[in-house]
């Protein structure tokens, strides 16, 4: 067998092939959902994947405000920040954040996922989030894809 035909290849910002994708967040889990987001956003999924490169899909993901969480979590789930100041700790439940603000859900589970690093801020511009059916992205004419597809 000759092994020197085997080529492995290394993706570029020149030779990424990028696609836009539509995930429905209907009466998803936000955890399941936000693990296989992430794994679009990453290119996981495809046979080029290349750890230091952007080479993932840009992901729209529809009905925020609908997705699911199991459990107590709903008021057990806590959103922790800190204002900078002395005391200035704040503390959000789940149910507090949804009823606030849904978007900010989904984007805080995926952003968590994502790599701590230049490359993961970059990944993390790819994820675009809306609470409704409607998003403005139909000119890129993404493909819908359901997550139990890509695993």
């Amino acid at each position: 067998m000759d092994t020197l035909s085997f080529k492995t290849k290394s993706a570029n910002s020149a030779t990424v092939d990028k696609k836009w994708v539509v995930v429905d967040a209907n009466e998803q889990v936000l955890g399941r959902l936000a693990t296989g987001v992430a794994f679009l956003i990453r290119g996981k999924h495809k046979t080029d994947f290349t750890p230091h490169v952007d080479c993932g899909d840009n992901v729209i993901v529809i009905n925020a405000e609908r997705v699911q969480l199991t459990g107590n979590k709903w008021s057990d789930k806590e959103y922790v920040r800190h204002t900078g100041h002395p005391g200035g700790q704040r503390i959000v439940t789940a149910d507090e954040l949804m009823a606030k603000n849904p978007i900010a859900m989904v984007e805080k589970a995926v952003k968590g996922m994502l790599p701590k690093n230049r490359l993961g801020r970059q990944l993390y511009r790819n994820l675009y989030v809306y609470a409704g059916e409607m998003h403005p992205h139909e000119a890129q004419k993404p493909e819908k894809i359901s997550l139990n597809s890509i695993k």
